[in-house]
C-alpha cells in the first residue's frame, strides 16, 4: 500500500449542491467523482439530473444503487410523529403514508416479515414490533416513538434476503449506459455474485464500487474485493449491525484486509465524516481527528454524503476535507516534527503570500529609550505609508526599502533578484545634500515631516544613487513631469537608502476602524469558509461598470467571495477624498450587496499612477491579503492618456503565473437597446453609452446628477448632497 498515493474526494450531489456554482467549485477543489443517490432520485428525473451535471462538469458521475436494503415509502407530509404503544399498518398496496399506514420499499418485502420481528427505522429513531400479519398488510406496535421519515433506512433483527438490485436500479443503470455513465456503486454488497450481477447489467469497462455496509458483506469481503474496482466502507449502515464502539476496529481491518486481497483496489470511507458541518461552518475536533486517522488507516478517499447533498455548506465541507488531506500528506512525507517549525496556517487553501511567507515587521515591544538615540530622518506620508504596509505584510516578500540590487532588478526585469515577480520600486529616497549624513549600518527613526512623530525604525544596508530618468522611463513609460508618478519620483532625490524596517506605531486615520492587515483578512476569509476570493482595487467611487465586472467575476470564476479593497491615503488633486470613497462603498455594500458574499475594507497606501506595472503590483498585494483572483480593468491604474488601454493585460500575460489569477475586462458600456451592461454589442454606436469615471467625476463636480444607468441614484445623490454641505468630496 502506497500511503502517499493521491487521496480522493467523492461528493454526493443533492438539493444543496445541484447547481452550476457549487458543482464547479467542488470540481476546482479536486473532487474526483460525483455521486447520485438513487434512493433519493426518482427514476423519471434521472436523465434530467445526469444532463444537468454533465452540462456543468467533466468530472465522472457515479450512480449509487438502492441495492439490497429496505426503506420507508412515501409519506403524505414527508414525515410523521408516531407515539409509543400506537399500532400502525404496513401495506403491500401503495398508499400515501401517514401515522396509520405506510409502505416499505420494496413493497413486497412484507412477505418475508413475521410476527415477532423487531423493525428499526432510521437508526433506531423509531422501533416497532410486528404483532399481526395477513397477505397484504402487517400490523406493528410502536415500541419507541419518534419522528418517522420517508425513504429512511429500515433494518430487521434477523437476516432477510433482499435482491442485490431493485427494478429501479436496473432501469437507472440502463439509462446511465445510454448517457455514458461508466461508474456504478452497489449498495449493500453481500456476496461476490452481487458484483457479478451489477457488472452484467452495467456492461464491460464499468468501474464498480461495492459498498460494505452489512455484516454479511464484511464476512465475504475477499470475494467482493476481488471482483470490484473499489470499495466504500459505509460506517453508518454498518453500525446498524455492528456495535458503534467496534466501528473503528472494523474500519482498520476492512481497509487492511481488502488491500491484501486486491492490491489495486481502492477503498473509500463514508458516513458522518463532517456531520456537524451540515449546519455549522466549522467541524468538531473529533471529526477532524477521525478523518485524519481514517487516512492513516489507508483509505484512498473520503465520501461526503449528506454534507454536500443537503448541508448548508457543501463547498466548505469539501474544502475542509481537502485541507485535512493536505495535512496528512505533509505528515506522511516528512520526517520532521510539525513542532520544529514556526506555526503557520499552511493547511489553509487561500492563496499563499507572495514568496511563501507573510512578512511581519511589527515591533510590539519597542525600546523607546533606545529609539530616541537613533538618528532621526524626517520623511513624508508616502514613505511612512510604505513602511507600514511593508511591516504588516501587504508588500510581502519585501522586508524593507529596496537595495540597489533589488531596485535594478525590478526596474529592468519586473522581478526581484531571486526571480520572484515584482513590478514597482519601493524605495526610500534622499536628496544629494543630505545623503552624506548617513552611513551603512546606521539605525534611523523615521518620523513624519509634518509633526516629528516617529512611526518606524530603519536599518541602512545600502546607500546608492540611480538615474531617475531611467527609473521613470522604465516604470512609468515616460519622464514627463506632468505625470503625477514621475513628478513624485523626481522631486525626492537621486540617492536611495536600502534596508529593513520595523513598525513601532501605525499611522492614525479616520478610516482605521475599517482597515485590516493581510493576516486579519486571511482570518476573515477562513472564518467565512472562503478560499477562492476575487479582489477588486479602486481609487474611485463605484459606478455601474464596477458593479458589472465585480458580479461577473464572482459568477464566471465561481469564487466564494468578493473582496472590495479601495485605496485610501495620499492621492493627487482632483481625486475623490477617502471619506467619499468609504461612504459610497458603504452605501453600495448595504444596499446592493447586502446578504451577498462580499467583504469590504480599505487599503491605506497611495496610487503610483504606474499603469500596467501598478496593476500587477496591486494584484500581488491582494494575493498577500488572501485573494486567489484579481479584477484587471481595461485601463487599470492608468492616468490621463499615458498608457495603452490593454497594456496591463499584456504585462500580466508576459509575466506568466504569479500566484493570483487576473480576470481581464474590457471597457463596460451600457446598451440602450439591450438594456444591459456589456463589453460587446451588435447595436449601433449611438445606442452604446460610455461609462467613464473621469466624465462622471467632472459631472459631479458641477453638481449634475448622473443617470441611473451610469451610477446608482443613492450614490450619485449622496455625493452631490455632500458637495452642497461643504464636505470634502474632491482633493
Amino acid at each position: 500500500m502506497n500511503i502517499l498515493s493521491k487521496k480522493e474526494i467523492l461528493c454526493t450531489l443533492g438539493p444543496s449542491s445541484m447547481n452550476d456554482w457549487v458543482i464547479k467549485r467542488l470540481e476546482s477543489l479536486g473532487v474526483s467523482l460525483f455521486r447520485v443517490n438513487l434512493s433519493h432520485t426518482k427514476i423519471d428525473d434521472l436523465p434530467k439530473v445526469i444532463r444537468k451535471i454533465q452540462g456543468y462538469t467533466s468530472v465522472p458521475i457515479c450512480l449509487d444503487t438502492e441495492g439490497a436494503q429496505i426503506r420507508t415509502g412515501n409519506l403524505l407530509d414527508g414525515k410523521v410523529m408516531v407515539k409509543e404503544n400506537n399500532t400502525i399498518r404496513i401495506s403491500k398496496i401503495l398508499v400515501d403514508g401517514d401515522g396509520n399506514v405506510f409502505n416499505l420499499n420494496p413493497v413486497d418485502i412484507i412477505d418475508k416479515l413475521e410476527v415477532g420481528d423487531l423493525i428499526s427505522i432510521d437508526f433506531n429513531s423509531v422501533l416497532v414490533h410486528v404483532i399481526e400479519r395477513d397477505t397484504e398488510v402487517i400490523t406493528v406496535r410502536v415500541i419507541t416513538g419518534g419522528l418517522l421519515g420517508q425513504n429512511k433506512a429500515v433494518s430487521v433483527d434477523r437476516k432477510i434476503s433482499v435482491p442485490a438490485l431493485t427494478k429501479k436500479d436496473y432501469q437507472a443503470i440502463n439509462i446511465g449506459k445510454e448517457m455514458n455513465i461508466r461508474h456504478v456503486a452497489l449498495s449493500f454488497a453481500n456476496f461476490g455474485k452481487d458484483v457479478d450481477e451489477i457488472r452484467s447489467v452495467a456492461g464491460e469497462g464499468t468501474f464498480v464500487i461495492s459498498k460494505i455496509e452489512s455484516y454479511v458483506g464484511v464476512n465475504n469481503i475477499e470475494e467482493i474485493a476481488n471482483k470490484s474496482d473499489a470499495l466504500v466502507l459505509d460506517r453508518g449502515d454498518l453500525s446498524r449491525e455492528v456495535p458503534i464502539e467496534q466501528i473503528p476496529r472494523f474500519q482498520k481491518e476492512i481497509i487492511s484486509r481488502a488491500k491484501k486481497f486486491n492490491k489495486e483496489l481502492k477503498v473509500y470511507v463514508a458516513t458522518n465524516l463532517l456531520e456537524s458541518m451540515i449546519t455549522a461552518l466549522t467541524p468538531t475536533r473529533a471529526e477532524v481527528n477521525d478523518i485524519f486517522n481514517t487516512l492513516i488507516d489507508g483509505a484512498d478517499g473520503l465520501v461526503l454524503a449528506a454534507e454536500t447533498a443537503i448541508g448548508t455548506y457543501p463547498v466548505q465541507c469539501a474544502t475542509m476535507v481537502s485541507k485535512i488531506i493536505q495535512q496528512f500528506m505533509e505528515y506522511s512525507s516528512s520526517s520532521s516534527s510539525i513542532m520544529a517549525f514556526p506555526l503557520k496556517d499552511n493547511s489553509c487553501l487561500l492563496a499563499e503570500p507572495h514568496g511563501g511567507i507573510l512578512v511581519n515587521r511589527i515591533n510590539t515591544n519597542p525600546d523607546f529609550n533606545k529609539i530616541k538615540a537613533y538618528k532621526e530622518f524626517r520623511v513624508d506620508i508616502s514613505e511612512l505609508l510604505d513602511a507600514e504596509q511593508i511591516a504588516i505584510g501587504s508588500f510581502s516578500p519585501l522586508e524593507g526599502f529596496m537595495t540597489k540590487n533589488e531596485l535594478e532588478s525590478v526596474v529592468e526585469n519586473c522581478r526581484l533578484p531571486n526571480g520572484l515577480v515584482w513590478t514597482l520600486p519601493i524605495v526610500l529616497q534622499v536628496q544629494k545634500d543630505k545623503v552624506g549624513e548617513f552611513k551603512i549600518g546606521d539605525d534611523l527613526a523615521l518620523s513624519f515631516d509634518k509633526d516629528g512623530e516617529i512611526y518606524s525604525t530603519f536599518h541602512i544596508d545600502d546607500i546608492y544613487s540611480y538615474d531617475l530618468s531611467e527609473i521613470a522611463n522604465k516604470v512609468f513609460g515616460c519622464d514627463d513631469y506632468k505625470h503625477p508618478g514621475v513628478n513624485l519620483l523626481m522631486k525626492k532625490g537621486e540617492y536611495f537608502l536600502g534596508g529593513k524596517v520595523e513598525l513601532i506605531k501605525r499611522l492614525s486615520s479616520k478610516n482605521k476602524y475599517i482597515e485590516m492587515t493581510p493576516k486579519q483578512t486571511r482570518i476573515v476569509f477562513k472564518n467565512k469558509g472562503w478560499n477562492r476570493v476575487v479582489g477588486f482595487h479602486t481609487r474611485n467611487v463605484p459606478h455601474r461598470a464596477h458593479e458589472t465586472i465585480q458580479l461577473l467575476a464572482l459568477e464566471r470564476y465561481h469564487c466564494d467571495g468578493l473582496f472590495i479593497h479601495p485605496l485610501t491615503g495620499y492621492k493627487k488633486d482632483g481625486d475623490y477624498s477617502d471619506y467619499i470613497i468609504r461612504k459610497s462603498y458603504e452605501l453600495m455594500i448595504n444596499n446592493l450587496y447586502s446578504g451577498k458574499n462580499v467583504f469590504f475594507t480599505l487599503f491605506q497606501n497611495y496610487p503610483r499612477y504606474a499603469g500596467p506595472r501598478e496593476a500587477v503590483f496591486t494584484a500581488l498585494c491582494r494575493k498577500n491579503f488572501g485573494c486567489s483572483h484579481f479584477i484587471v480593468g481595461r485601463d487599470h491604474s492608468g492616468v490621463y492618456n499615458y498608457y495603452e488601454k490593454d497594456s496591463a493585460h499584456k504585462l500580466f500575460s508576459s509575466l506568466g503565473d504569479i500566484g493570483i489569477q487576473p480576470i481581464f475586462f474590457n471597457e463596460i458600456h451600457y446598451c440602450s437597446k439591450c438594456l444591459r451592461y456589456t463589453d460587446k454589442c451588435i447595436h449601433n454606436k449611438q445606442d452604446i453609452l460610455e461609462i467613464s469615471g473621469s466624465h462622471g467625476r467632472e459631472m459631479l463636480k458641477e453638481k449634475k446628477a448622473l443617470p441611473a444607468w451610469f451610477m446608482r441614484e443613492d450614490i450619485s445623490e449622496f455625493i452631490i448632497c455632500e458637495i452642497n454641505n461643504g464636505k470634502e468630496v474632491f482633493l
